[in-house]
């Protein structure tokens, strides 16, 4: 058996064990703050559905009509609506939930060179931790609305899949907006990933694509039919523990 050259504590450089300056334990301090504020500022809005979609769609297209109609709607049905608070789709979102009698939300992520947010938000939180804003769309979510959109929007979708799959998360209606957009997709997990035996058939059944604003509301109203949407103790546990 060959031996190895380096050892793995060779390749590491003993000062960061030993280090006194205290960063990460401000780190830590920082993200506990943000969980804090962002949980308390957020408790009253439920039910809420968190809408994702691009940034880079403008207001003169029709993904953005699609998204600030299905916002209005359930504002008007008395969701609360949580988007990412920048331009684009996120903007789309909080503009219909804003015209519409329920709060629109936006959870900003401060970066070094994009996202101001957007003017429709009654909540505006700022998160300076991808994973702290992420928990907040779980947490606080009672459906998915996923709209056409980049790698951020499918780390979004992705994440609400994993979470309701293995049972960390509660079951919610994942809704894709746009056939045509989300096809391919969802037949190459068919055909890939179900076929290969990397996820199971029921799995795909764990989302639906609809286009019609007023089918989003009625899914999602239908999904809660017989369940009601204050999360039982069981849920409220398993998204403490997310």
């Amino acid at each position: 058996m060959p031996q190895r050259t380096h050892k793995v504590p060779e390749l590491i450089d003993p000062q960061t064990l030993h280090s006194t300056d205290g960063q990460e334990a401000w780190r830590v301090l920082g993200i506990m703050a943000e969980f804090q504020i962002a949980a308390d500022q957020l408790a009253g809005v439920l039910p809420a559905v968190s809408m994702f979609g691009s940034a880079r769609i403008g207001p003169d297209h029709h993904y953005y009509a699609t998204a600030r109609a299905i916002a209005r709607k359930l504002s008007d049905a008395g969701f609360s609506v949580i988007s990412g608070g920048g331009p684009g789709l996120m903007q789309a979102a909080n503009q219909g939930a804003y015209e519409g009698r329920s709060p629109a939300v936006g959870l900003n992520i401060i970066l070094p060179n994009e996202q101001s947010g957007n003017r429709y938000q009654d909540i505006s939180l700022s998160f300076s931790y991808f994973f702290a804003r992420k928990m907040m769309f779980a947490r606080f979510a009672s459906a998915y609305v996923v709209l056409p959109g980049g790698y951020g929007t499918l780390d979004e979708l992705s994440e609400c899949l994993t979470l309701v799959q293995t049972g960390k998360g509660h079951r919610i209606p994942i809704i894709l907006v746009g056939a045509r957009f989300w096809g391919g997709l969802l037949d190459w997990m068919r055909d890939r990933q179900v076929g290969e035996g990397m996820i199971s058939a029921a799995d795909i059944g764990l989302m639906k694509v609809i286009d019609e604003p007023d089918a989003v509301v009625e899914a999602i109203f239908q999904f809660y039919e017989t369940r009601g949407f204050q999360p039982s103790r069981e849920v409220r546990e398993k998204m403490l523990n997310l």
